[in-house]
């Protein structure tokens, strides 16, 4: 039996049928090297990039330990963002659909306080959180850690960089010191090292390597002079290539906004992304990129954590990252599920050192290539494939996403190939329909009722 099968693993037989069931057989590199002594309690600590299946490899952990009967939280995985809890929150429930009667909840701040009181009330099994949000459950004594046996710190790279550092010390030091402590980072800076000194005991070290696969992605450099000429590379590479979808990195939230009001004045499709933003813009943002209704979305390192789209085509680092790791981790979110994807990274003399190092690091040489001629400037830029539209009603009202479909595609309605992805919260709902469809869906879903009732709809624009 290969090493390599989830079956090698000594794991409960509810989950072990789960696994077999979603079509999980050979473990991703992170998961062989990791789960063997996660499943034997140890503290680990993981170095891998977002996609390398470390959030099955720490799941199958907490859930191989969980005991449901005992009606208590037993385990605590922080998070940097709130999409990230989500997305975590979610993979746990799937790996964990042959387990009854277990309750996973998630405390992100961005939502109102007082429900989630009501479902601490309730009880968990485990918690998945924001460490902001979660530290102000311990002050406020909502939430209790005395019966935890596993604390599970994500992206804790990024948990430092946004700031969060005395929230972990504040939740660390509630919980009981006997517990199994996993730590998942795509980079190992000296702060992660002290984090791992204080709080762990002997940790077992897994690195998986941060290479992705060359023939993939192609990458390509572009020397600058100034910021003005920054600008227009990027607009230059954008109307020459017009990718359907593509995420521009900048290091800092107040070039992401100038960035993105420049191209928004040049008539692109874009969207900004980064901490400032209200968490319902934030949301509303990642949807309309996710959904194809924005073609480009800019974006800060963190704030792009938890992004989830299957088919990005191009990545620009409108600036070198400032570490090598973040620069492949960016480069990453292009290129998968066996598409080509494009990088297209900007320089300037005053970050030779930062080339010199990924030159170090990918170990080949970078050269600046040419910009495309200028004559493609008179070029219009590409229009996004879909338009989102925003119901004003949710899960409250019961509405679900077959409830809109039907909607929209009933008698003398709209395709359904012209209806994109559909995305239903507590007290409203986004649907994402072509831009030849639009008139069509809300005369639809305007004048039909769902749920036995009419709801208001509208355009989201920027």
């Amino acid at each position: 039996m290969s090493s390599t099968a989830f079956s090698s693993l000594k794991l409960r037989i509810e989950l072990q049928e789960n696994l077999s069931s979603l079509g999980y057989q050979a473990m991703t590199a992170i998961q062989a090297q990791s789960l063997p002594d996660i499943l034997a309690g140890k503290d680990v600590i993981a170095q891998g990039k977002t996609g390398s299946g470390k959030t099955a490899a720490f799941s199958l952990g907490l859930l191989q330990q969980l005991n449901v009967k005992r009606f208590r939280i037993q385990s605590l995985v922080l998070c940097p963002t709130r999409e990230l809890a989500d997305q975590v929150a979610k993979e746990i429930r799937k790996l964990a659909r042959t387990i009854h009667n277990i309750k996973v909840l998630t405390l992100c701040g961005g939502m109102p306080f007082g429900p989630q009181i009501g479902s601490l009330e309730h009880g968990a099994h485990i918690v998945v959180g924001t460490p902001g949000r979660v530290e102000e459950h311990v002050r406020k004594g909502t939430l209790h850690l005395d019966n935890i046996t596993t604390l599970v710190l994500d992206e804790a790279d990024r948990m430092l960089e946004m700031g969060f550092a005395p929230s972990l010390d504040a939740i660390i030091e509630q919980a009981p010191k006997k517990r199994q402590n996993l730590l998942f980072s795509a980079t190992y800076p000296a702060q992660i090292k002290a984090i791992a000194g204080a709080v762990m005991t002997d940790p077992v070290m897994v690195k998986v390597a941060a290479t992705h696969d060359n023939s993939s992605i192609s990458q390509h450099f572009y020397q600058i002079e100034d910021n003005r000429q920054r600008l227009e590379a990027l607009r230059l590479l954008l109307l020459a290539h017009n990718p359907a979808s593509s995420v521009v990195f900048c290091n800092t939230k107040r070039e992401v906004q100038e960035v993105a009001d420049e191209l928004h004045n040049y008539g692109f499709s874009v969207l900004a992304l980064h901490g400032d933003l209200e968490q319902r813009d934030r949301d509303k943002a990642l949807i309309r990129f996710a959904n194809k209704s924005a073609n480009i979305l800019v974006a800060t390192d963190v704030a792009a954590r938890g992004l989830d789209i299957e088919a990005l085509d191009a990545v620009f680092n409108y600036h070198i990252a400032r570490d090598s790791e973040v620069h492949v981790h960016r480069i990453g979110r292009t290129g998968r599920a066996g598409s080509k994807g494009h990088a297209y990274s900007f320089y300037s003399d005053k970050e030779s050192y930062k080339v010199a190092l990924l030159e170090d690091y990918l170990d080949r040489t970078i050269a600046g290539e040419s910009l495309p001629d200028a004559g493609v400037l008179a070029n219009k830029p590409a229009a996004p494939l879909m338009t989102t539209l925003l119901i004003d009603g949710g899960k409250k009202q019961k509405l679900r996403p077959g409830d809109i479909l039907g909607a929209l595609t009933g008698e003398k309605g709209i395709r359904g190939e012209q209806v994109g992805k559909i995305n239903v919260f507590d007290f409203f709902a986004y649907v994402a329909v072509a831009k030849n469809a639009v008139t069509p869906a809300l005369r639809k879903l305007e004048k039909g009722k769902m749920k036995g009732r009419n709801f208001r709809v509208r355009i989201v624009k920027d």
